[in-house]
């Protein structure tokens, strides 16, 4: 009771399948939504165009604690505040930009990204009057405004601008449920519940019978794409993109078994999905899916007021391990130079520990990882000698700039149109 509404509640809901693009989608949008046949139509003409900057958002839930993934080992208070949780000197590798920081050891795929100049850190970014409720902080991140009655997210207010009326897969949540963050208010988006259960469905055939209707559809559209008749150009370019498609996602198989595997090995885990999904992920960009934003949950929960030692090192190495390879794929794909990850979490932790844990914070971290991502440190870590009042790390970057940033500059939009009440914050230099 009293905290935000998430953003999006109350968009309209209608699931299909998108025999054009081989995937169950529940489709959200702010008004009625347009039939299947548009919306085929929509995602093929999207995809014959020229492709698209992309922007993955991965959001750690709970609040991971920034003094553990990047530790103040160097900072003459850590030990005085950190006597149980700290690491010791040496137990990390160093963060070259500032010799007072090492990367905890299970963090070593962010700490190899950050050395190839693919990662920026920003190792305390927050906003003005934290406020450490989960919802209420994650909420502002989710609409990029302090404003707890917003109700589109920062990336659905971006799709408005970037994106079309008949394009669902122009926003993905690839969690199975729409992602507030990614809640348009003119444009539609997508949920995708299974990615690895991608296909292509025939009328009247199965099996292999339907498998070979594709492919002579798509030969057929191939052979047509140059025809002076509009309907059949139009014709042609939907079924060749169809067997692109399927092509494409044939790796990822069906009942969530992989025909073939992806171009580098992922982590493997028996409870958590996330780098199966982050594979399909990247298998959907091989396809040309029409995507321009798309976000997914991190694995397992870092609202570790308890047992931190034995909880945070497990989820944190999943998933630097996961968006390592991932990362990996994208290059392995020819993708890389088009895709930048935005990892984030609501809020970081308190500076000083508890018994065996600690307790919600104010500033935190915030990771942009890409080709194109600067590579470098975005503001500075404030250092523990003058935390705030409640014993919290003082922000030195806002969230909102940074997502300035990546409206301005990677997507071309003004960042006024995107996020109310941001003017007057600074915008961080975050590509090269």
């Amino acid at each position: 009771p009293g905290m935000p509404i998430p953003a999006g509640t109350g968009l309209t809901r209608r699931e299909f399948v998108s025999r054009t693009a081989g995937l169950a989608l529940a489709v959200y949008g702010g008004g009625r939504l347009a039939g299947v046949r548009a919306f085929e139509d929509g995602v093929a003409r999207a995809a014959a165009g020229p492709p698209g900057s992309v922007l993955l958002s991965v959001f750690l839930d709970g609040g991971v604690d920034a003094l553990s993934v990047l530790a103040p080992v160097g900072d003459p208070d850590y030990r005085r505040l950190r006597p149980k949780l700290g690491l010791r000197e040496g137990e990390g590798r160093a963060f070259a930009e500032d010799p007072r920081l090492a990367w905890h050891p299970s963090a070593a795929g962010f700490a190899d990204l950050h050395a190839e100049g693919k990662l920026s850190v920003l190792p305390a970014v927050g906003y003005s009057h934290p406020d450490q409720s989960h919802f209420t902080s994650r909420h502002f991140w989710e609409v990029g405004a302090l404003d707890t009655g917003e109700n589109r997210g920062w990336m659905g207010r971006l799709l408005d601008r970037v994106g079309t009326p008949d394009n669902p897969l122009q926003g993905v949540s690839l969690s199975g449920q729409l992602s507030p963050a990614l809640a348009a208010g003119a444009y539609p988006v997508a949920a995708v519940d299974d990615i690895a259960d991608a296909g292509f469905w025939t009328p009247g055939t199965w099996n292999a019978p339907a498998d070979g209707v594709v492919d002579a559809f798509a030969a057929l559209g191939r052979d047509h794409l140059r025809s002076a008749d509009p309907a059949v150009a139009q014709a042609a370019r939907a079924a060749a993109f169809a067997g692109t498609v399927s092509g494409a996602l044939a790796p990822l198989g069906n009942d969530g078994k992989p025909a073939s595997p992806p171009p580098v090995p992922y982590p493997q885990s028996s409870s958590e999905d996330f780098p199966t999904r982050l594979a399909g992920f990247a298998a959907m960009l091989a396809a040309g899916l029409p995507i321009r934003c798309a976000a997914i949950d991190g694995p397992g929960t870092y609202d570790t007021h308890s047992d931190q030692a034995a909880t945070l090192p497990k989820n944190l190495k999943l998933t630097a391990d996961a968006l390592l390879a991932f990362q990996r794929d994208l290059e392995a794909r020819g993708l890389a130079d088009r895709v930048l990850t935005l990892v984030w979490s609501e809020f970081g932790r308190r500076a000083q520990e508890n018994e065996s844990g600690t307790d919600h914070g104010a500033a935190g971290m915030a990771l942009l990882m890409g080709t194109r991502a600067s590579g470098r440190m975005i503001g500075e870590f404030p250092g523990l000698a003058k935390l705030d009042g409640d014993g919290n790390v003082r922000a030195t970057a806002d969230f909102r700039g940074l997502y300035g940033a990546l409206a301005g500059d990677w997507f071309g939009v003004d960042p006024a149109a995107v996020l109310p009440g941001a003017a007057g914050i600074g915008r961080p230099v975050v590509l090269k």
